[in-house]
């Protein structure tokens, strides 16, 4: 019993936000068939089935155009100000743009990559980069990075400091962290190898993809996340 409840509840985390996107689509898709298609019909003489579709495809092609260029970019920005004067669209909006813009690779403060942590503290942490840096204390410069631990939810999660030292690379793209914790966990491969950060650069992702020598293989009974 304890494993269809863990399965039903891993379908819902993955199911829940394509549900919600497909329906987004699907309502953007009927607003603007339902605004354009009377007046196509009145410029054509007749319903031309499709148009709707290609009226909304056209839309997300010129909003991302103009969000590519600075002029574009500025003029969203200041119509997407007066929007987050509302209430209610902040409180939904702002979140989900947050969680969007964090998973982009144009986005400099997009997450970099997963990272494994040995916490002598918790045990075995999963998260992901958000920045590398170093602490001065006195003592010389400390490298270090933030990581984001999230919940199941994702958008929810605590930025902790980790030593640089601590910190391992495992073979999981950005997306397959997600699902990680999307699933509660059930997603991590049996054996999940992670290459030390001493001779990777944390700019580049494809280098943890890769079996270097000296990568350390971790067991299901080795994880902790």
């Amino acid at each position: 019993m304890q494993w269809i409840r863990r399965s039903f509840i891993a379908g819902c985390f993955v199911m829940v936000p394509l549900i919600i996107s497909v329906a987004a689509l699907v309502w953007a898709f009927r607003l603007i068939d339902g605004v354009m298609a009377p007046l196509y019909a009145r410029l054509l003489g007749q319903e031309v089935p499709g148009l709707g579709l290609a009226t909304t495809l056209l839309i997300v092609f010129v909003v991302g155009a103009l969000a590519t260029n600075v002029l574009g970019r500025r003029i969203l920005e200041r119509g997407e100000s007066y929007l987050l004067k509302l209430p209610v669209f902040r409180a939904v909006y702002a979140p989900v743009k947050q969680l969007v813009a964090a998973f982009s690779p144009e986005n400099e403060l997009a997450f970099k990559r997963v990272v494994l942590v040995d916490d002598p503290a918790t045990g075995f942490v999963l998260g992901f980069l958000t920045k590398e840096f170093t602490i001065d204390r006195g003592r010389g410069a400390e490298p270090v990075l933030a990581v984001y631990v999230p919940t199941n939810h994702l958008y929810l999660g605590d930025v902790r400091i980790f030593p640089k030292s601590r910190v391992t690379y495992p073979a999981l793209t950005v997306q397959e962290g997600v699902r990680v914790f999307l699933t509660g966990g059930m997603a991590v491969r049996q054996v999940l190898k992670a290459v030390r950060t001493d001779t990777e650069s944390p700019s580049d992702p494809a280098a943890a993809m890769q079996d270097a020598a000296g990568a350390r293989s971790l067991t299901a009974a080795d994880r902790d996340c």
